[in-house]
């Protein structure tokens, strides 16, 4: 079941990132004749007012379609509603509005749990672990999510997120090194021991750490404690985000390994969810903030890499040759689709029941 709410969050944040798009489109009178969601043959279509709604067999995304782009069209070339023939800024606003609505959701539902959940208590002492990578040496310690870690080599871990930098920082620092924690769980005390992996010098363990909340909230005292707080965790949330792609960037070999793909997202997803709605709500707009931030860059078939073609039309004067556009529209379909299938690959072959049946044999 917990599979099937992270499924159902995934596809409801692609719905909500094409909506950005079509919604942009048809409010500045915009031609838009198709709204998909996934790829390849259409499973269910229905048509409306001349948009063809439809969801497809490949659900790795969605698009919206626009008589441009058809070269069966009966609409003249000449229409002025014809996305082609807005301003820059017009069609500017459809490119970046996909990442907006991604980047609204996640302020949105991070809001509404603050609202009617409340505000969470100061944290308590120590780290929470909230998600486990299969195969990664928290794993192999026997860390699950839930698990509260109180102390690491015999130093208590602070509360907040100094207790959560004590522990990151000591974790790199110890590659291959044994390392003693006392980790909580279910109101039980255990010393277990850990050795983190060495990826490139430093330690590495497989886990999502967060601070260690009690579960207990209490209500803001006025709005304005409400939408500072909301909008402190969601900055949080979007610059580490960034961050995290920036060291892609800078340092691919070191972190490379970290990317995850579909099937180790939904696995975080059902793990979450474990932990109720709130954990839902973290991974709802934690999901959302990385698909903005990776629709953002400037990737071909990625918002972004439209967003730079738009740019060097400004430039230029002059629309990017159509020839140009198209190779690089295939090659980045196939650079998308080809790590897509690699990540599923390698991410399946890493899951515990796959694992489990491979050294079955």
């Amino acid at each position: 079941m917990n599979v099937f709410a992270a499924l159902a969050v995934l596809a409801l944040l692609i719905v909500v990132h094409e909506a950005g798009h079509f919604l942009a489109a048809t409010l500045q009178g915009i031609r838009v004749s198709g709204f998909s969601i996934g790829f390849g043959p259409a499973l269910i279509k229905r048509q409306r007012r001349g948009v063809t709604y439809a969801i497809r067999a490949l659900p790795l995304g969605g698009f919206v379609a626009f008589p441009d782009d058809d070269e069966d069209s009966t609409i003249p070339a000449d229409d002025p509603d014809l996305l082609r023939n807005r301003p820059i800024p017009q069609r500017a606003l459809v490119i970046a509005a996909g990442v907006l609505a991604n980047l609204l959701l996640a302020l949105v539902v991070m809001f509404g749990q603050a609202a009617l959940v409340g505000l969470p208590a100061a944290p308590d002492p120590g780290v929470l672990v909230v998600a486990v990578q299969p195969g990664g040496a928290a794993d192999r310690a026997g860390l699950t999510p839930g698990d509260r870690v109180l102390s690491l080599e015999g130093d208590r871990l602070s509360a907040g997120q100094e207790g959560v930098r004590s522990m990151v920082e000591t974790i790199k620092s110890s590659p291959d090194q044994t390392l003693k924690l006392q980790r909580e769980r279910d109101q039980r005390l255990e010393v277990i021991s850990m050795t983190p992996l060495n990826q490139q010098g430093q330690g590495r363990i497989g886990a999502q750490l967060q601070m260690n909340l009690s579960g207990e909230a209490r209500t803001a005292a006025n709005p304005g404690e409400l939408i500072s707080y909301t909008l402190g965790e969601f900055q949080n949330l979007l610059k580490q985000t960034v961050a995290g792609y920036g060291g892609l960037i800078t340092n691919f070999r070191a972190t490379a390994s970290q990317v995850s793909g579909p099937v180790k997202i939904v696995e975080m997803g059902a793990q979450l969810s474990e932990q109720g709605g709130s954990g839902l709500v973290l991974f709802m707009a934690l999901i959302s903030i990385n698909l903005a931030v990776l629709n953002a860059l400037p990737l071909p078939l990625l918002d972004g890499g439209q967003m730079l073609l738009l740019m060097i039309e400004a430039i230029r004067g002059r629309p990017v040759p159509e020839r140009l556009q198209l190779a690089v529209a295939q090659s980045g379909f196939l650079l998308i689709v080809g790590l897509t299938l690699v990540l599923i690959v390698r991410d399946t072959s890493q899951l515990s029941v796959v694992q489990q049946l491979m050294g079955g044999r």
